[in-house]
Order: C-alpha cells, then structure tokens, then sequence
C-alpha cells in the first residue's frame, strides 16, 4: 500500500470545519486541477478525500478569486516544491513553509506549521507517539488547549538526567497536558552504559509497557537532528565530541532520537545505537501516521537520511531545505 492510500483517512467534514487546513487543501486541490491537470477523481484519490469535497474546494477557490489564469497566492512556489517532493519521495503530504532567506532560523515557522497540523489531526482514543526537539517543543505554542477524550501519548525516548526543557519526558508530558491526554513515559536515561543494560531495562525493569504501545501507534511526530557541535545532546554531555566524531566518520549525517543514520537512511556502526533507549526506528517506520518535521539548511542530509529512513507520510519543512534536497536527489 502506497504512502497516499495510508493517509487516505481523513474525514471531509473534519476537514471542511478547521479553517487553515481546509485552505491549504483548497490550494492544493487547486493546484493539481488546474495547473497539473489532474482529474478530480485523482484528487479526490490522491488527498484521502470524497469527489463531492473536491468539487465544492474547486468552486470555492474560483468563487474566492484564488484561481485566474494561474493560483493566486503568495505560496504558490512552496506548493510547487510540496507536490515535487510528494511525487519524489512517495510521501502523503509535504507542508513546505515560507522563509525569508536560507539563513533564518526555520524553526519557529515550521513549529507553526506543525502546531496546526497535529491539531488538525488528533482524534478521540487516538494513540500518538512523540520524539523530541527544540522544534516540537516550540510547535506546543500553536496547539490550541482542547481535551481530547481517550487520547494517549507515548514518549518514544527516555528522559535526560540534567533539567532541561528539552529533555524528551518533558515535551511528552506538555504535550499530553495540551490535550488533557494520558502520558506514557519511558523511564530511564535516552543513553545508558551498554547494550546489556538496555537489554535489562527493556525485559525486566517494566518498559516493555512503552514498547508494546509503540506497536499499537496511530501516528508518531519525529524531528530529525544534525551533527552539530551545538547540538543538544553534546551540550548537555550526554555525547561527547569523540562519540560525536566516531559516529562522522562511520557515516552519520544525522540523528533521530539519538539513532545515527547516514544520507541513505541506514543505522550506521556505532556503539550509540545499541545503548540509546528509545523505541526501534524499524517500529516507528510501521506506524500509520508518520509525520517528520525539520528543516534548515544545516539539516538538509539529516532530513534527506531521515526520508529515506522513516518514509513518512507527512513532512512539514521550509522552502530552503526542500528545494536542496530536491536538487540533491535529481536524477
């Protein structure tokens, strides 16, 4: 089944209520009709919607004078690089955000983005994991306060020590706390001394509790990290610089929760892998709903391993990032 069939769950009258979402659905339906051609069986398809919501989206965007000769929105280059990378990559649904210069920090507007989407997304009795990252924290500020009934959220990585605000049980627990959901937490460090402690911790220590919910996940929200001196792991000291080094010269373009990848999408030899306490990447690849958010010119191999790793079927990212790793990956 592709990555668009397994996002082809959404309802049409969800979606016809929250506002932004069904403005960036019009654009997009918009733009495949009228620019790519597309029938509006195709798109009906293509979006997970019903043809009677794309017909009513089409007449929508022309009545609101968005569809002249061409679509007339200030996005319209950010939705040229969504559908590229869509088609590219095989993913349900890229959110491409706007940004300034290839410089700025893409954080905040990409927080935004991914704020609004999860919102739109979660359900009653809906179970959804979450990773960590000074992106998805920031997303916590564009999730508006909304009990949701039944909704549980699982941390996919243990906890760090050192009080931080990124410490990954934190953002867990804010984030459930934003929906008044129940919060699973994985109790024990995100690093721990050998692959025998991890071993013992996982079949002994009640852990396998977040491991088997991580095999029943409806959706999952990942960020992926770069290997940056500055990154957070290294300046807590969890990783230090040799670690950091050994993992380079292996391969490791990036990070996601604390598994190192290289720029294919594959785990590379290094001891941090088999001590890191977090859900299996392979597990998460499973989930229906796998939604990666990142971006920055600093990330762009990070991001392209991670695509090629999680295969998800949501990636929100900037405009920047998308359109390298797009000319990265050209045939």
């Amino acid at each position: 089944m592709s990555n668009q069939e397994k996002h082809s769950t959404i309802d049409d009258s969800v979606i016809e209520s929250s506002g932004s979402n069904s403005s960036r659905l019009r654009l997009r339906a918009a733009w495949m009709y009228f620019v790519e051609g597309m029938t509006q069986n195709d798109i009906a398809k293509q979006l997970g919607l019903g043809r009677v919501t794309v017909l009513r989206m089409l007449a929508t965007a022309k009545e609101q004078q968005e569809v002249k000769i061409s679509i007339d929105h200030g996005l319209a280059d950010c939705v040229r690089l969504e559908r590229a990378l869509e088609q590219r990559f095989d993913i349900g649904e890229v959110i491409v955000v706007p940004l300034s210069e290839p410089d700025r920090d893409a954080a905040i507007p990409i927080s935004a983005a991914t704020g609004r989407y999860v919102s739109s997304i979660i359900r009653p009795h809906m179970k959804i994991g979450v990773g960590w990252g000074r992106t998805l924290l920031s997303s916590l500020s564009f999730m508006p306060q909304n009990a949701i009934e039944g909704l549980s959220v699982v941390s996919m990585l243990g906890g760090i020590m050192k009080a931080s605000k990124f410490n990954p049980a934190e953002f867990a627990w804010r984030f459930a706390d934003t929906f008044n959901a129940e919060c699973f937490l994985m109790t024990a460090p995100a690093l721990v001394d050998s692959p025998e402690t991890r071993e013992r911790l996982v079949s002994h220590c009640g852990l396998h509790e977040v491991f088997n919910l991580a095999e029943t996940l409806d959706a999952v929200l990942l960020s992926a990290g770069a290997m940056l001196p500055d990154a957070t792991y290294r300046r807590i000291g969890m990783i230090s610089a040799e670690e950091q080094e050994h993992a380079r010269q292996q391969g490791a373009v990036g990070d996601m929760m604390l598994h190192f990848y290289n720029v294919q999408g594959e785990l590379v030899d290094s001891p941090l892998n088999d001590r890191v306490m977090s859900v299996p990447l392979p597990t998460l690849a499973k989930v229906p709903i796998r939604i990666l958010s990142s971006g920055g010119m600093e990330k762009v191999e990070a991001m392209l391993g991670a695509i090629r790793m999680l295969k998800p079927t949501v990636l929100i990212t900037d405009e920047w990032a998308a359109a390298k790793i797009l000319s990265m990956t050209e045939a």
